[in-house]
């Protein structure tokens, strides 16, 4: 087994995930447990997260001087690298802030967690302290341009800290450094696998005789988690719609088509002129956010109630909340929070009935491996994700109904353009942001002053990064044509190119 130690890093489960991949089980802990567990058990191995926090911060997480004289093999990523070189004797400034790509060169070859690398490779930067000096006895393996220790070993302590992130897609070879880090461990590196009885037993075990509604949203996480649970628990899981103008059109008979071949009717919750009315005036984010993510139970707790009064004994609601979804919201206790998701920070306090979500701890792409081992289809599993609030964090400022009307044009423009084209599949995602900004545009001969849509179209695999996709210039200019063509009041059309990190998937 092997320890990922979370300092509250955006990415640190992802690096648990990673490890899995490698055919590894692996335990999840805080600081405080990891000092508390360290005296009783001993793990084959320990990755310290990256994290937000500064060591020279009053409240940042620390580990002991002993901690890291356990003799088990240990990588330092980020924050873990640097707690290492501040306990022991080393140095930690903060130096100037570095987010993004760095150009990677190894210096010594010879260390076992540098086979078969290139001399040298792109890697991913993203912090504020920077290591200047390494504890007596540490070694520089490689460094960047501006990172001298971005790559160290301390063999008396069997320690390799990182300053870059092997676990996101931006650093190359970053599964080979990890693999590196396994095998340096004394592991053997296998295969990931999905124990779909175990995760239907937990459910049985969870639920017991009682009912659970399903919040159903047509979009593969909630579908996978709610096929998972009907396979569970037969007629006791009532999958439940909410149709409230948010959603792509057509999602509505999607969900039904899916729901029926289970022997299982889903409840279509039509509402849409209550969610306009309840969104009226709203523009922060975060508001629009919970507002929908309480009017979802609301909706909820009407069906429970409805249910109950026909004697089934309704006490769960199913979401289908990944692990993306709880890290931006803030899932680990040393992480920042990014941004409420409906499914997660967007609940109320007072909701009626109790969460199940047996996907809590996957990402995506693995989210997809599990609906093909359900018998949904690839053209469903690898469709596009689409958010849980819908439009309303595609639409900046207030949802009103002629804005959400210039998005879902906008959206059904730009997906029949990358389907003419054939990159609707090769894409994670694309979606246009009505960006709320207004610009000066030229109409026939007259001045014309209208709103600006954005265009986001990315690659990614698990969600926790992304790259901006380098669609044609041919391609973006026919769908910017038709957009300020065919979507009233549009004056312009811009491209976003920014990754993530820094940005997020979607603007809200």
């Amino acid at each position: 087994m092997i320890w990922v130690v979370d300092f509250g890093g955006q990415t640190a489960h992802l690096i648990e995930r990673r490890i899995r991949e490698l055919g590894q089980t692996t335990l999840f802990l805080t600081p405080e447990e990891a000092e508390e567990k360290i005296k009783i058990a001993k793990p084959l191995g320990i990755i310290l997260s990256g994290g937000p926090d500064s060591v020279y911060e009053k409240d940042a997480p620390m580990l002991s001087t002993t901690f890291f004289e356990c003799g088990i093999p240990m990588l330092g990523i980020c924050y873990g690298m640097q707690l290492h070189s501040h306990l022991l004797g080393g140095k930690v400034i903060s130096g100037k802030k570095e987010y993004g790509p760095a150009l990677l060169e190894i210096k010594d070859t010879s260390f076992g967690m540098v086979k078969n690398l290139p001399r040298t490779f792109k890697v991913w930067m993203s912090h504020g302290d920077e290591v200047v000096g390494v504890p007596v006895g540490t070694e520089i393996v490689a460094s960047t341009e501006h990172v001298p220790f971005a790559f160290v070993e301390d063999k008396k302590r069997k320690f390799v800290g990182i300053q870059f992130h092997p676990e996101v897609e931006h650093t190359e070879h970053g599964m080979k450094i990890l693999q590196n880090f396994v095998e340096f461990c004394g592991l053997a590196v296998g295969e990931q696998t999905f124990d779909l009885e175990k995760l239907k037993q937990n459910i049985k075990e969870q639920v017991g005789d009682a009912y659970v509604i399903g919040a159903i949203s047509g979009g593969v996480d909630s579908t996978v988690a709610g096929v998972l649970t009907a396979d569970a628990i037969g007629d006791h899981f009532i999958p439940v719609y909410v149709e409230n103008g948010l959603m792509r059109p057509g999602t509505s008979e999607f969900v039904k088509t899916i729901f029926e071949k289970h022997g299982i009717e889903p409840i279509i919750a039509k509402v849409e002129n209550e969610m306009l009315e309840l969104l009226k005036g709203q523009e922060d984010p975060e508001t629009k956010r919970k507002i929908i993510g309480k009017f979802y139970i609301d909706v909820f707790e009407r069906e429970m109630v409805r249910q109950i009064e026909k004697g089934k004994n309704v006490t769960f609601l199913l979401q289908g909340t990944i692990y993306s979804d709880v890290i931006e919201s803030q899932g680990t206790k040393h992480a920042s929070k990014i941004k409420s998701h409906h499914n997660v920070g967007g609940l109320p306090d007072d909701m009626k009935l109790k969460l199940i979500e047996p996907l809590r701890s996957f990402y995506k792409d693995e989210v997809r491996k599990i609906g093909k081992k359900l018998g949904l289809s690839d053209g469903f599993v690898w469709k596009q994700p689409f958010p849980g609030p819908g439009y309303a964090v595609r639409i900046r400022g207030e949802v009103t109904s002629e804005r959400l009307e210039q998005e879902k044009i906008a959206d059904k423009i730009l997906l029949e353009e990358l389907e003419k084209e054939g990159l609707l599949k090769s894409v994670f995602q694309s979606f246009p942001i009505m960006s709320g900004a207004m610009s000066t545009a030229v109409k026939g001969d007259g001045r014309f002053f209208g709103e600006v849509i954005a265009l986001r179209i990315i690659e990614s695999t698990d969600v926790m990064t992304a790259h901006w996709s380098e669609v044609p210039y041919s391609v973006l200019q026919k769908i910017s044509s038709r957009i300020v063509n065919e979507v009233p009041r549009i004056s312009r059309v811009v491209y976003d190119i920014t990754t993530k990190p820094p940005a997020t998937m979607e603007w809200e």
